[in-house]
């Protein structure tokens, strides 16, 4: 029988879209090579991208060449479900949900019945630990399924982008399904993370009892992780170097402000006001810069305040991307 000649039995779609990182991507694409999946079907991206720079070749500008979403097809040699995988070069930057409902009413007539996406979550989780993998469904039986497949129900937040968007369309189209996002340090969301990858496909597979041989990436995750944690080690030294100077300067103003005068006073409870003034600085220039984030993690620490902030602090990344 022709690939394509039967309809394809109970599938799943999973669609993925670089991001924060690269957790989606990564499992995705190696979803598609391990598989072996074909290619099925390509969307018309047409009017989906507007283009924001060009190319230029000795001189002449060339062509402008449109991001692609292709669905990959893998047909279950036995009598499980079928899957479907669909890689998008980038998120569009016009029309996003009329995107989401150009590519659903393709996988629509492939016989879809459910929708998922992967994506990342940005936590203080140490390089060296293993990732939770949080969850976001469309209804309280997806939720379940998802914490019974090792998934971490989702705290209240935000799933930033299509990763959140293309599942709730589909939801609103009649196709339940959910949102997986791996966790991953939050200073390294432009480094590849294939740890956040692999603890993402683990919990797809329990949930669609589809095998991923997962050996492979995991051998990456394990090189990763051994720089990661080196890097960390390295933005913490500098964090601290940054923070005892601060508290340096601090005590020298303090002290040329009393002069000769000796004064006494009762010690103070909690922070000092200058604690609290470095900790409000600190966040606004997280809040436009997450390499900061991580001096600011510091601070918190360094004062046991981490526990007072912490909501505030992941809020500062609790998206998927």
């Amino acid at each position: 029988m022709a690939l394509m000649e039967r309809p394809l039995r109970n599938p799943w779609l999973v669609a993925v879209w670089p991001g924060m990182g690269g957790v989606a991507q990564i499992a995705g694409t190696y979803l598609v090579r391990q598989l072996e999946m074909q290619p099925l079907v390509e969307l018309d991206t047409q009017g989906f991208f507007e283009s924001v720079s060009i190319s230029v070749r000795n001189g002449l500008v060339q062509p402008a060449e449109r991001p692609r979403s292709v669905f990959y097809v893998w047909r279950n040699p036995g009598e499980g479900r079928d899957l479907v995988v669909l890689l998008g070069d980038r998120q569009p930057n016009v029309d996003g949900a009329r995107y989401c409902q150009a590519l659903l009413e393709l996988a629509e007539k492939h016989g879809i019945e459910r929708v998922y996406t992967f994506a990342a979550m940005a936590t203080p989780i140490h390089p060296a630990a293993e990732p939770r993998v949080f969850a976001a469904a469309t209804n309280p039986e997806c939720a379940s399924e998802l914490e019974g497949a090792g998934a971490t129900r989702m705290r209240d937040g935000d799933v930033t982008g299509l990763n959140g968007v293309f599942v709730s369309v589909a939801s609103e189209r009649g196709l339940p399904g959910g949102c997986l996002l791996g966790e991953f340090p939050f200073f390294a969301a432009t480094v590849p993370n294939p740890k956040a990858s692999v603890a993402v496909l683990r919990v797809f597979a329990q949930l669609s009892g589809v095998a991923v041989p997962l050996a492979e990436l995991v051998a990456d995750a394990r090189k990763f992780e051994r720089g990661l944690v080196e890097h960390l080690e390295n933005l913490q030294n500098a964090a601290r170097l940054a923070a005892s100077r601060e508290g340096n300067d601090e005590a020298r103003e303090a002290s040329e402000g009393e002069g000769a005068k000796e004064t006494f006073s009762a010690p103070e409870e909690g922070p000092s006001k200058g604690v609290l003034r470095r900790i409000e600085a600190l966040f606004k220039v997280a809040k436009g810069d997450r390499s900061r984030a991580l001096e600011l993690k510091t601070e918190l620490d360094r004062h046991g305040l981490f526990r007072d902030y912490e909501d505030r602090f992941l809020d500062l990344f609790k998206q998927a991307n």
